[in-house]
Formats: C-alpha cells, sequence, structure tokens
C-alpha cells in the first residue's frame, strides 16, 4: 500500500533511489567503448563550445572580469543554473507518464520517480560544474573563494524547479497539453532570464519585466559566486525562495491529491 508520508516514502526507498539514478546512466552508456567517460565528455564539449565560440562571436565586456574571454565566463556561469533548472523541470513534466506502466503494475510510492529525476539532473550538474572549471582555468579564470555559496543556490534553484515541474507533471497526466505547452514556454522563459545578457543591457522599461522572474535571481547569484568571484545578493533570492516555498506547497498538494488516480489515467 502507498504511504500517505512523502518524506518516509523517500527515506525507505532511498536505496532503490540511489540504484535507479546509476542504472540511468548505466543503461545509457553500457554499449561504449569508453563507457562512463561519455559522462564528463558530453557537458566538458557543451562548456567548451561556449567558451570558445561565443567568446569569437561576442566581444561584449563585464567590468569585474578580468579575462578576454569575459562574454563567456558570465554566460557560462548563468547557464550552469538555468541548465539545473531546465533539467529538473522539463524531466519532472513528463515523469509519471514516461513510467506510466510502473505505476499500473507496480504499487510503490510515486514520489521515488521525481526523486531518481532530481538526482540524476544534480549529477549531470555537478559533472558540468567539473567541466566548467576545467575550461575557467584554461581561461585564467579560476578562483574557488565563494563557491560555499553554491549549495544554497541550488537548493533555491531545486525549489523551483521542483515545484513548477511536479505541479505540471502532475497536471499533465490528466491535459497532455500541458506538457506541451511547458516546453514551448520553457524556451521563451529563457530568453526572459539573464543568461546571454545583462539586466543592464536592457532599456530600464523593460527591466521590471525580468524581474518578475524567479530564476533571475538564481541566475545572477551563480554568476556572482562564478563569474564575478563574489558573494550573491541574497536579496535577489528571497523572491526566488518564497515562489519556490508557493510552488512547492502546490506541488506537492496536487500530487498528493492525484496520488491514487494516476494509475487509472495512465
Amino acid at each position: 500500500m502507498v504511504k500517505n508520508n512523502i518524506f518516509v516514502d523517500v527515506f525507505e526507498y532511498r536505496k532503490f533511489i540511489i540504484s535507479s539514478i546509476k542504472t540511468e546512466f548505466y543503461s545509457k552508456y553500457k554499449r561504449s567503448k569508453i563507457g562512463i567517460l561519455w559522462m564528463i565528455i558530453h557537458p566538458f564539449m557543451q562548456v567548451l563550445v561556449y567558451a570558445l565560440v561565443l567568446s569569437a562571436i561576442m566581444q561584449a565586456k563585464f567590468a569585474g572580469i578580468e579575462s578576454q574571454f569575459s562574454y563567456a565566463i558570465y554566460l557560462i556561469s548563468g547557464f550552469v543554473g538555468w541548465n539545473l533548472y531546465a533539467d529538473v523541470t522539463s524531466r519532472l513534466l513528463t515523469v509519471f507518464i514516461d513510467n506510466g506502466n510502473l505505476i499500473k503494475k507496480v504499487s510503490f510510492p510515486r514520489i521515488i520517480f521525481p526523486m531518481v529525476i532530481v538526482g540524476v539532473a544534480l549529477t549531470n550538474f555537478l559533472l558540468m560544474f567539473v567541466s566548467m572549471f576545467v575550461i575557467f582555468a584554461f581561461l585564467g579564470h579560476f578562483s574557488v573563494e565563494y563557491l560555499i555559496w553554491i549549495p544554497l543556490v541550488v537548493i533555491v534553484t531545486l525549489m523551483n524547479a521542483i515545484g513548477v515541474g511536479l505541479f505540471f507533471g502532475v497536471i499533465n497526466i490528466f491535459v497532455r497539453d500541458v506538457g506541451q505547452m511547458m516546453a514551448i514556454i520553457l524556451h521563451f522563459w529563457f530568453w526572459l532570464t539573464p543568461v546571454i545578457y545583462s539586466v543592464d543591457m536592457l532599456p530600464e522599461s523593460y527591466q521590471f519585466i525580468i524581474a518578475f522572474n524567479p530564476i533571475t535571481g538564481i541566475v545572477m547569484s551563480f554568476q556572482s559566486i562564478l563569474a564575478f568571484n563574489k558573494a550573491p545578493n541574497l536579496e535577489l533570492l528571497i523572491y526566488p525562495f518564497i515562489t519556490g516555498l508557493i510552488m512547492l506547497f502546490l506541488a506537492f498538494f496536487t500530487f498528493k491529491k492525484a496520488n491514487y488516480e494516476m494509475a487509472d489515467v495512465l
């Protein structure tokens, strides 16, 4: 029987969650000649492309980043944060539909599926994070002084990503158009987040629009720590922290309401 306490379910099935995360990566690379090394090569090459190609195309300079590759450093710093948010959100939109056969056949807590998604996304984030520092070292931009703030920013990022992804992921079970709609919204959301530009590059009349985006403060916090080598402005994290709490509440409330109906609909 499926229990009612989500946190108890996650704790009791923690070994299964960890095993599922390992299986996710193993199954992806099991027939590969170099195997798990692709886990490092993929994010490394992605970061390398941003560093080299965009630095050649974009000649923007950012005060506080002492490097001729300042634009690439700025962009990559924000991109790792956005990528974590988008990865978790987009995967959660279809997590229950993708695992529909298991949900219909096996009786166990459905919350473990989102937790596996979060675990996989965090592993991808860590690999990209390491790759980023390798690239930064080659670009002459390497500092670990303010990395202590990264866990806080990651937690706020996950609060928002899990909240939005799980909420719409549950609704997507009953109204399949939601998943398609959110995929489009995420594309627009990227351009409303200061990843490839800074807020002060925009006309003042448009800056308030970017300020309404809760991911703006998250991305700017990653950029402060990684690109500008300074502590994040905690005031920028208050808004995304509040939106994260609200979305988490809505997500888990909706999940518990729909928990017993999932199998019938799927």
